[in-house]
């Protein structure tokens, strides 16, 4: 059975979850391995030599700081599926992800989820640096999309390193300014333009789509697959794709482009 730790706002998460968002166990243990929350492991030298070689910009970071980093970060894993943060939970720490991808989405009351983006190795997650720095919630949750490995960094060690190495700090808010810049024409594609235009340009922008399915497709687009399924029907119908089982073949690359070329009404 997998045990679940409530948070101080009332909200149940398991222990990889709370773990990232801030529990009650120190940054800096000396306490065997077997006491910290199952996936929560202290850092050694392998993970040490994995963070830096994810992340060159921390080599660059004084002693004194990387000794702080490196004292107080532990390592967290998670499987593929696991909820590693929800939307409105606390937030305590930033993840460095060292390996995997994580999926950070908004959610409507529905059900339905907008995918906002995918974190990677060596990336600066903008959600929780948003959180961190405004000392508020997270606005949106974050899922390991495949299994994941990534070393929290508590929020005082975070911003120490914001406030001493401008190195560190041009690449968080580099990447604040590339992830505010994407969500901009998310927010332009999902408020101005048909679910068709945004599915034909989806299909056309990806490389393999050989293990895709109707419901992947729904959660990126933040739509129903219902919706997406009739769609797709329409489009095979039209001559533009060929659906088959977790395979999408493009048949006709101009009609789709001039699906998603069309202007909204």
């Amino acid at each position: 059975m997998t045990r679940v730790w409530p948070s101080s706002a009332g909200i149940l998460l398991n222990p990889v979850a709370r773990e990232l968002l801030g529990g009650s166990t120190p940054a800096k243990t000396t306490l065997p391995r077997t006491s910290l929350p199952a996936g929560v492991y202290e850092l050694n030298t392998a993970d040490y030599a994995k963070l830096l070689n994810a992340y060159p910009v921390l080599r660059d970071l004084p002693d004194t700081l990387l000794t702080k980093l490196r004292d107080t970060a532990q390592r967290i894993e998670a499987p593929a599926g696991q909820r590693l943060f929800d939307d409105g939970s606390p937030c305590a720490r930033f993840p460095l992800l060292v390996d995997g991808c994580v999926r950070v989405s908004k959610s409507s009351p529905d059900g339905h989820e907008l995918r906002l983006y995918l974190l990677n190795p060596g990336e600066s997650c903008a959600i929780t640096a948003v959180a961190l720095l405004g000392e508020t919630a997270f606005p949106a949750s974050g899922t390991a999309d495949t299994r994941v490995t990534l070393f929290g960094l508590l929020r005082r060690v975070f911003l120490e390193l914001i406030q001493e190495s401008p190195a560190f700090r041009v690449f968080v808010f580099r990447f604040l300014s590339q992830r505010m810049a994407h969500l901009m024409t998310l927010v332009d594609d999902v408020a101005f333009r048909r679910v068709d235009q945004r599915l034909a340009s989806h299909l056309l922008l990806q490389k393999e789509l050989d293990t895709t399915t109707h419901q992947k497709l729904a959660d990126e687009l933040g739509t129903s697959r219902e919706v997406v399924s009739r769609i797709l029907e329409s489009f095979q119908e039209a001559g533009m794709i060929r659906l088959g089982r977790k395979r999408i073949e493009i048949l006709d690359r101009e009609a789709l482009d001039r699906v998603h070329q069309v202007q909204p009404q």
